[in-house]
């Protein structure tokens, strides 16, 4: 049986952009952490000690009205890191951060991001434009909350997901998912039976297949394609992502159909 080999920071694209002057300075203060599923990384109004740059995992950020309803504003994954309001000036944040796809990330602690982040540096330039990504997302979450089905706000999160992992494997319950979108879990039952009519994912016993990408992204809303271009903009050290035509080779979600 083969070991898993250990997730490297360069597997997340911020820390692999920075110059080998600018790793040689952080990598050795980061600290590989697992991120389990449902893990709450970031409490509201708590003090964050922290900045996270996932690997392999997503983190969803989270706002939560009085009456426990809750809303994901956006989403983190390997493009980035989680804990920008740590060099904005801030030390918490009024959104909760939980784990939306299980994984690794590497950490590293609120005085050495400070620190370089003083530098006026490299790392303050890629985090300053990463900001502006979370902001385009932000904002147009906000808008497709507002305007479209949710059908299109889960083909639209199914992407962003896709987007950010390698493997493309979630494991959640119906209600988590609705608790992300701020719908109802009957809502979502029903957007994934529609897409599984079209042909576009197939599921069974809680594992959602993706068979037709393409179609996946005509189906979404505007606001997918938005993000993602303006993304790909502010971030040019993304990896190019090549578009999958063999249903054979799409990455599957898990998404279980019944209430766990």
């Amino acid at each position: 049986m083969s070991v898993k080999p250990q997730p490297q920071p360069q597997q997340n694209h911020l820390l692999a952009a920075l110059s080998p002057e600018v790793q040689e300075r952080l990598f050795p203060y980061l600290e590989l952490v697992p991120l389990p599923l449902r893990a709450i990384m970031y409490e509201a109004r708590r003090p964050m000690r922290h900045v996270y740059f996932p690997t392999d995992s997503i983190v969803s950020l989270q706002y939560v009205m009085e009456n426990g309803a809750s809303t994901a504003i956006l989403v983190v994954g390997n493009e980035g890191l989680l804990g920008i309001t740590l060099f904005m000036g801030g030390e918490s944040t009024p959104s909760r951060s939980l784990v939306q796809s299980a994984g690794y990330a590497y950490r590293l602690p609120r005085p050495r991001v400070k620190e370089e982040f003083k530098r006026h540096g490299q790392l303050l330039v890629l985090m300053l434009r990463y900001t502006q990504a979370l902001i385009t997302q932000i904002a147009q979450t906000a808008v497709c909350n507002r305007h479209h089905s949710i059908d299109q706000q889960l083909c639209r999160w199914l992407l962003l997901s896709m987007d950010r992992l390698s493997h493309n494997h979630l494991t959640m319950t119906q209600e988590f998912i609705s608790n992300m979108l701020g719908v109802r879990r009957e809502g979502v039952t029903q957007a994934a039976h529609k897409l599984q009519q079209l042909g576009v994912i197939s599921y069974s016993r809680g594992l959602i297949k993706v068979l037709d990408r393409p179609r996946l992204e005509t189906l979404s809303c505007e606001c997918y394609e938005v993000v993602k271009k303006e993304t790909e903009l502010l971030l040019p050290y993304l990896p190019q992502r090549s578009v999958i035509t063999n249903a054979d080779s799409i990455p599957t979600a898990r998404l279980p159909m019944q209430p766990a």
